[in-house]
């Protein structure tokens, strides 16, 4: 488990890790990520006016998380795949003191994570959200991903060493 806090706009919120087998309550997952692997490399998707990420988002009325993850990695890098959940980062903002109960995310939330395993990999026709994928070793993501952090290298170690 690692914690990170992490300056929000005026305000600091606290960021932690936790693998898991088991999904938090659906009503405060604030969005779900997957890291998308193809015979061992890492998929990164080019997110028009964000730069290089792993796939995800929100989730959609009527949908599993794991729908999410899958229709997520579908529209942002035209693939498809088995998916595994790795656990996922609790968001709290307990300590910022912006927080209040109009706020649009909880006061606990989480983002959570998966891995899917790469079967089709369609044309890339940039219909959606991002300009371009690339499949890279994923011990090059540092280069791609500018905000990458040890949160997220911790749960890409625990993706990598999960291999099917």
């Amino acid at each position: 488990m690692i914690t990170k806090v992490v300056k929000w706009g005026d305000a600091k919120v606290k960021f932690t890790w936790k693998p898991d087998a088991q999904l938090p309550p659906r009503n405060l997952i604030t969005s779900v990520h997957g890291f998308c692997f193809k015979d061992g490399k890492l998929l990164l998707v080019n997110l028009n006016h964000r730069g290089w990420d792993f796939p995800g988002g929100h989730i959609e009325n009527g949908e599993t998380p794991e729908e999410c993850i899958k229709r997520e990695a579908y529209e942002e890098g035209y693939v498809t795949g088995s998916c595994f959940l790795l656990g996922h980062i609790v968001v709290d903002h307990s300590e910022n003191s912006k927080w209040d109960e109009s706020s649009p995310y909880p006061k606990i939330g989480y983002q959570v994570f998966y891995r899917m395993d790469i079967d089709q990999l369609f044309e890339f026709e940039g219909k959606y959200e991002s300009a371009e994928r690339i499949l890279i070793n994923p011990n090059e993501v540092k280069e791609y991903y500018h905000d990458w952090n040890e949160l997220y290298q911790e749960i890409l170690n625990l993706a990598t060493n999960n291999s099917n």
